[in-house]
C-alpha cells in the first residue's frame, strides 16, 4: 500500500454508518435544561420591553447576525446598510440608502428566516436563500441551485505542491440524494415531526450534517448557520433572536477546528457539546441585551426631565452603542463631537451629569472619562 493510500482520510459521509450520527443525549441533558430555562427568562423579559425597543432588538440582532455570519467567511459588510435593508424588508422606516447587492442579499436572507421560521424546510427554500446570498456575484456558475462541477469540493490550505485537505464533501452527482435525506431529517426532528429532538441536539446535529454535505458552490457556512437558527426558532416557537454568528465569529478558529475534527467520523459528542455551549453563550448575550433595553426604559423614566437637549443627544448616542457602550468611556472630546458644544459648555454638561448621578467619572484632566450609570 502506498504512503498516500495508507494515510488517506475516510470522511464521515464515506463511512458505513453515514448519516446515522452517534451521540449520548445524557451528555447534553444539563445544556438542554439550561437552554429551556434561558428561553423562559428571555421570553419573560421580552414581554416587558416596549414595542419600539422590540423593533430595536429585532433590527439589532438580525443586522448583527447578517454582518457576523459574513465576517466568518471573510466578507466585511456595512452595518448601517444592513440595518437600512432589514428595516425596509420589515416594513419599517429606513433611510433608503444605496445598498450593495451582497448586503441586500444577506439582509433578505435573515429577514426571510425571521418571517418564515415555522415553515418546513424544502429544496426550494434553500435554493432561494442561495440566490439571495449570491446576489451580484458573477464568479459563481451555480447560483440558486446545488453545485454541479465534476472536481472535488474541498477545503485546502498549504502550498500548491503539498496541500493539506481539511475537508472533502460528497461529489456533486450525490448532492440531490444527500439533500433529500437531510431535508427529511430536518422536518422529521422538528417539534411537530415524527421523531422530535431536543433543541440543542437538533440544531447542532443539523448544522454539522449540512456542512458535511456542502451542497453549494459557495455560501454553505452562511446557509448552514441559518439552518441552525431556523431549527432553534422552531424549538422555541418564535424567532430565536440569538447572537449565534456573533458568538461563533468571536472564536472563529475554534469553530473551524471543531468542524474539521467532526467530519472524519460519525461519533459527534464533542461537536454537540461544543455547539450547544456556543448556542447557550449566544442566548446569554441576547438576554443581556433585553435587560439592557429594560434598563434603558427605566433610565428615561427616571431622568428624561433632567436632561438638556445636548445631554439627551449624547446619551441617545451612547445607547446606540449597545451593551458595550463607548470603549474606554465618554470623553469631553467625544461629547463635543456628538453635540457640537463649545468646550466650556461640554465641561459644564458633563459635570452636571456626574453630579446628578447619571454619569460616573474616572481619571483626571485629558484622561477624564464618563460612563452611563444604569441601575
Amino acid at each position: 500500500m502506498s504512503e498516500e493510500n495508507e494515510h488517506r482520510i475516510i470522511w464521515n459521509w464515506q463511512q458505513k454508518d453515514w448519516p446515522n450520527f452517534n451521540y449520548d443525549p445524557e451528555k447534553l441533558k444539563s445544556s438542554e435544561e439550561a437552554f429551556l430555562l434561558n428561553t423562559g427568562v428571555f421570553l419573560g423579559a421580552y414581554k416587558h420591553i416596549n414595542e419600539n425597543d422590540k423593533t430595536i432588538l429585532i433590527v439589532d440582532i438580525t443586522s448583527s447576525e447578517a454582518q457576523k455570519t459574513s465576517e466568518i467567511e471573510g466578507e466585511y459588510l456595512n452595518r448601517d446598510s444592513l440595518q437600512s435593508s432589514i428595516r425596509r424588508n420589515l416594513g419599517l422606516a429606513s433611510d433608503n440608502r444605496k445598498v450593495e447587492p451582497s448586503e441586500q442579499g444577506i439582509a433578505d436572507l435573515v429577514t426571510d428566516l425571521y418571517d418564515t421560521f415555522k415553515e418546513p424546510l424544502t429544496n426550494e427554500k434553500l435554493l432561494s436563500w442561495h440566490k439571495m446570498l449570491m446576489k451580484g456575484r458573477t464568479d459563481i456558475k451555480d447560483i440558486g441551485c446545488y453545485r454541479t462541477h465534476d472536481e472535488p469540493m474541498q477545503i485546502i490550505s498549504g502550498p500548491y505542491h503539498k496541500p493539506r485537505i481539511h475537508f472533502e464533501a460528497p461529489p456533486s452527482k450525490k448532492i440531490k440524494e444527500e439533500m433529500e435525506g437531510f431535508i427529511r431529517l430536518f422536518n422529521a426532528t422538528s417539534p411537530i415531526g415524527e421523531i422530535p429532538l431536543p433543541a440543542l441536539i437538533r440544531a447542532s446535529l443539523l448544522h454539522l450534517y449540512f456542512e458535511s454535505i456542502h451542497p453549494f458552490e459557495d455560501g454553505n457556512g452562511r446557509i448552514g448557520r441559518a439552518i441552525a437558527e431556523k431549527s432553534l426558532a422552531q424549538s422555541i416557537g418564535q424567532p430565536s433572536l440569538i447572537a449565534l454568528s456573533q458568538t461563533i465569529n468571536s472564536k472563529r478558529k475554534t469553530y473551524y477546528e471543531m468542524l474539521e475534527q467532526s467530519n472524519k467520523n460519525n461519533d459527534i459528542d464533542s461537536w454537540l457539546i461544543y455547539f450547544a455551549n456556543t448556542i447557550l453563550e449566544a442566548q446569554s448575550y441576547t438576554i443581556k441585551l433585553v435587560e439592557f433595553l429594560i434598563k434603558k426604559t427605566k433610565f428615561y423614566d427616571k431622568h428624561k426631565n433632567q436632561l438638556n437637549e445636548r445631554q439627551a443627544k449624547a446619551i441617545e448616542r451612547i445607547f446606540r452603542e449597545g451593551l458595550e457602550g463607548f470603549k474606554g468611556g465618554l470623553s469631553a472630546k467625544k461629547y463635543i463631537g456628538i453635540t457640537s458644544a463649545p468646550r466650556s459648555t461640554a465641561t459644564r454638561d458633563l459635570q452636571d451629569l456626574a453630579e446628578k448621578g447619571i454619569f460616573s467619572k474616572t481619571g483626571i484632566g485629558k484622561g477624564t472619562r464618563y460612563n452611563l450609570i444604569l441601575s
